[in-house]
Order: C-alpha cells, then structure tokens, then sequence
C-alpha cells in the first residue's frame, strides 16, 4: 500500500487504481490529500481477466440510516454499528466471460455477452464456482459477507452518505426499472461508486455468504466483522437489479432466497 499525495497524483493521477482517471480519483485528492491507497489486484483465469479491489476496513452504521427516509423496511433495522477489517471485493459483478472460464459453461437465462453479469446461478452453485476458481488461482475467493457488501455499497471509508451507490441520483449510477429496458446490461457502464466499484446499485442481485435469519431483522447490538446467523432458510442477497424500482436499489435494501433458488436477475460480486 502507498499513501496519496499532490506529487504521486501528478506522477500517476489514477489514484484508486482502476484503470480510469476521473471523478473519483479527483475526490480522492479533494477530501484527503494524505488519503491511503489500498493496493488493487488483478487476476487472470483461463484468459479472462478480473479486478479486485482492497479495502481500507472501519466502523459504520449498518441499516436504515437518515438518508434512507421512509422507504426503509422494517428488516432493515434498528440501525447498529458494524466494525469491518480490511478486504477486497470485485470491481464488478462476475461476468458471462469469468463464470464460462472457471465452469466451462454459462448458465445465464440471458446470454447477452462476455462482458454482461452472469445470472441464473444459485447460491450453491456460487459456492461450486468459487471452489473452482480457487483450485485454478491457489487463492481464497469467497462470497462477501452482508456487513461487507453494505459497507462496500456505502463508499466504505469514504462514503458521502448516499442514498444508493455512489449517488443519490440511481440513473448516474444503476441499471433498474426505468432505465434497464427490462434487461441486464454490460458491467461497468454506470459511474463507479467512492470505492470505484461498479452497479453496486441495480443491474444484478448479488449473493452474500450470511444466512437471512428466522424474521430478517438486526440485532441492536454492535458486531465486528459479522457473519449473520449460524442458521436459516434462506440466504441474503443485496444490491437489486435492473428488474427493480429504485426503493429496491438501496444501500441498506436486503432481501433473502433459499440457496437452491436460481433467477434471471441475481448474481454474484467475489470478496477475499
């Protein structure tokens, strides 16, 4: 890892390391001239690359906060404090072209191309991927926790309070009911959220690790690093998707399937 600075700017002004040089690496600079660059990785899997991205851990609060206003269901709450260690989590959602690679073959209802999510896939199923993908890179892929995701959606450390991901206007930022045309589109086609990842908000449901509990609300107590509950029915899935209105495409929005379900609008987004 590297600290930021007006001389590392001008030598290399890509300060997140996303390949890309704009809006967020000028905030980087304007909130924080000292702000600490997590260290980016990229990976290759049978000719398909993917990016993961670090980042910094912290407190936050989890749930229905004020920017959420009325639309904030009840399993979203009460709100409580959640403390994350370091990470990283996909720049993207896993494509057509990744899940293919690893699997050898692409389960999407809507194959639309290498660079669109991947759909259709179980949460076992998910579990099977990251097993592969595992045993092809010696590394510890795994899905991200609920606490991560939220965290991640949020802008992590960096977060400016948005409503959705990245933004407070969903168009600028998502793939969902009134722009999607009823249909996926490619990743990484809407502006990127603080941390530079992509449709954190919309285009895709994403799959976390937690079990969804018996009645799906919070505890009121803070937690470090938490994993949900030991058991349960179903398991989380966050983000919405492009099918969704934008009350679904909430950070703190969550819902929940039974591991064996499969759709045409939920995917995954890999952690480590």
């Amino acid at each position: 890892m590297m600290a930021a600075s007006l001389t590392a700017a001008a030598a290399d002004p890509d300060l997140n390391g996303d390949g890309r040089i704009d809006a967020v690496d000028a905030n980087l600079l304007l909130d924080d001239p000292g702000y600490y660059v997590p260290e980016n990785k990229v990976f290759t899997v049978n000719g398909v690359t993917f990016k993961m991205v670090a980042v910094e851990g912290g407190t936050f609060t989890m749930g229905a906060t004020a920017e959420q206003g009325s639309d904030a269901y009840d399993n979203e709450k009460p709100t409580h404090q959640v403390t994350l260690s370091d990470f990283s989590i996909g720049e993207t959602e896993v494509t057509e072209a990744l899940w293919t690679a690893v699997m050898g073959s692409n389960p999407s209802y809507y194959k639309r191309g290498d660079s669109y999510p991947v759909e259709q896939v179980s949460w076992e199923d998910c579990q099977t991927f990251i097993t592969k993908l595992n045993s092809l890179t010696g590394e510890t892929f795994r899905l991200p926790t609920e606490a991560e995701l939220e965290f991640a959606a949020r802008g992590g450390t960096m977060s400016r309070g948005y409503k959705y991901s990245g933004s407070n206007t969903l168009s600028d930022v998502a793939w969902y009911y009134d722009n999607s045309g009823y249909a996926k589109h490619p990743v990484a086609t809407k502006t990127a959220n603080e941390l530079g990842l992509y449709d954190m908000s919309g285009n895709v449901w994403e799959w976390c690790q937690d079990w969804y509990g018996r009645y799906g609300s919070y505890s009121s107590a803070a937690q470090n690093n938490p994993t949900g509950p030991t058991t349960g029915s179903f398991r989380v899935h966050r983000g919405g998707s492009w099918g969704l209105d934008a009350g679904g495409c909430r950070v703190s929005y969550r819902n929940g399937s039974t591991p064996s379900s499969r759709y045409s609008d939920l995917g995954l987004r890999l952690a480590r």
